[in-house]
């Protein structure tokens, strides 16, 4: 038999138990009741939790300078929001991510906690409401509508700078290695084919700076998310707001963070939009494409090791088949693969979802919050996972990748402005033909003295622009 005590709350619908040393009330139980859908709660996300705590602070503090709110009851929901942003009652904040409602279950939960901890702030019992309501005192002036958009926003912003963190110290790890493998010199491909040489730095290099431009892409797309619609309540009309409370609470908010919020010039059209994450959510997506892209250049590079192209060596990090004794597996890259495929998959639900709202509100908001959520939070582990068991760790087989050079029929592409370009293409068909190397046929038929050859097919020079002498 179950020793867990109960209060009785009602909302609504009537009467529901809640337990009654929880801080959340009769809406967030019913929210329990309702979604058991992706085990995901709020309480996974504790950035969600601070954002919508703020907003909460700051709706609390306008109201009380706007004469709205008692100063004492605004004191203690500010107080208890304050709390929660330093890390306390997360656990109180059990709905699913996945719901209905347009997010009203996680305004509500969010109301519920602070009202309770306002009231035990005030010297009384939770469930108290005539003294601190959840609706009345720490939603006044809000609705769902502009409370729950604002913190997911915000938490959005909170979140980007956990990705660019991540996403720094990887771009740095391949620096490093471009600097360790500058002298290396390897055959570069395109179309999987024979390209021309150039050095495994260049390679590692290149990949750094790919990813550099997605710290300035997102931080573009996250700028976009500092514009909230606090004030506008329901539809964006200001309904059960008093005059000035837009702007203020706005203010409010940028001095509690530290982040500088703007007011949307037009609240009705601010509240349905969903302009915003749309455009965050695809800057998660170039990101996973490139990221992917590179791994599976990493995967390739790795292949073998007698039957590939066995050019640089990841860490071995687990045995790579039940079956085939010696086999080590690209696991990380592997893994980077399958979690850029799902930010990509997000992003389209994002899409779908932004696309389904109708009239004022779109009510699809808590899927695009789940799907940029997960994108966000698996982004930044994978990406922390392949920089310290790969990247760190990867070492290249300098000999053999000259020894490929050497013998490849694409250095003679650096042969061009010295013999021509179809005098180059009867050497290389040749080569191809006879097995023979190119420096050989060159010489045999007098196209180039071996002094000019020598200077000509010299890997360092076939690795940067150079001038030459006929």
């Amino acid at each position: 038999m179950s020793s867990t005590k109960f209060r009785v709350e009602s909302d609504l619908l009537g009467e529901l138990k809640v337990p009654a040393d929880a801080y959340y009330g009769v809406q967030t139980q019913r929210a329990l009741n309702n979604y058991k859908i992706s085990t995901t709660r709020m309480s996974h996300y504790p950035e969600y939790i601070i954002a919508i705590a703020y907003v909460k602070m700051a709706a609390a503090e306008a109201n009380a300078e706007l004469g709205v709110l008692d100063r004492t009851i605004a004191d203690a929901i500010v107080q208890a929001c304050r709390e929660i942003v330093d890390g306390k009652f997360h656990d109180q904040f059990p709905v699913d991510m996945m719901q209905g409602g347009a997010g009203t279950s996680v305004n509500m939960n969010a109301n519920e906690v602070i009202a309770n901890r306002a009231l035990e702030i005030m010297g009384h019992n939770k469930g108290e409401y005539q003294y601190c309501s959840p609706n009345d005192h720490v939603n006044c002036a809000q609705s769902t509508n502009d409370a729950f958009p604002s913190a997911f926003r915000y938490t959005f912003v909170r979140m980007n700078r956990h990705v660019e963190k991540a996403l720094s110290d990887l771009i740095a790890s391949f620096r490093a290695k471009g600097q360790e493998f500058k002298d290396i010199i390897k055959m570069g491909r395109t179309q999987l084919q024979d390209a021309v040489p150039m050095t495994s730095g260049q390679e590692f290099n290149a990949f750094a700076n790919n990813l550099e431009e997605e710290i300035a892409n997102l931080e573009r797309n996250a700028v976009l998310l500092k514009e909230v619609n606090m004030g506008g309540t329901a539809i964006g009309t200001g309904l059960n707001a008093v005059p000035g409370f837009a702007e203020l609470c706005t203010i409010r908010l940028s001095e509690f963070t530290g982040d500088k919020f703007e007011k949307a010039p037009d609240l009705v059209e601010a509240t349905p939009d969903t302009g915003a994450y749309v455009s965050y959510s695809a800057a998660l997506k170039r990101l996973a494409i490139k990221l992917s892209k590179i791994c599976n250049d990493l995967r390739l590079m790795a292949s073998g090791p007698r039957c590939g192209l066995h050019e640089i060596n990841l860490p071995p990090m687990a045995p790579g088949s039940s079956i085939m004794p010696g086999k080590v597996n690209p696991v990380i890259p592997e893994v980077t693969n399958q979690v850029c495929f799902k930010v990509i998959g997000n992003d389209t639900a994002v899409a779908f979802a932004a696309e389904a709202g109708q009239l004022q509100l779109n009510v699809m908001e808590p899927v695009i919050v789940q799907c940029i959520l997960e994108s966000q939070t698996w982004l930044v582990n994978v990406m922390n996972t392949l920089r310290t068991k790969c990247i760190d760790g990867i070492t290249v087989n300098a000999d053999h990748c000259y020894d490929m050079v050497k013998n490849s029929i694409g250095i003679v592409t650096a042969l061009n402005p010295y013999i021509g370009y179809k005098a180059s293409t009867k050497v290389a068909k040749e080569a191809l033909e006879t097995g023979r190397s190119v420096y050989d046929l060159v010489l045999e038929h007098g196209l180039m003295t071996q002094e000019k050859l020598d200077e000509a097919l010299d890997p360092k020079a076939m690795t940067s622009a150079h001038a030459f002498i006929k």
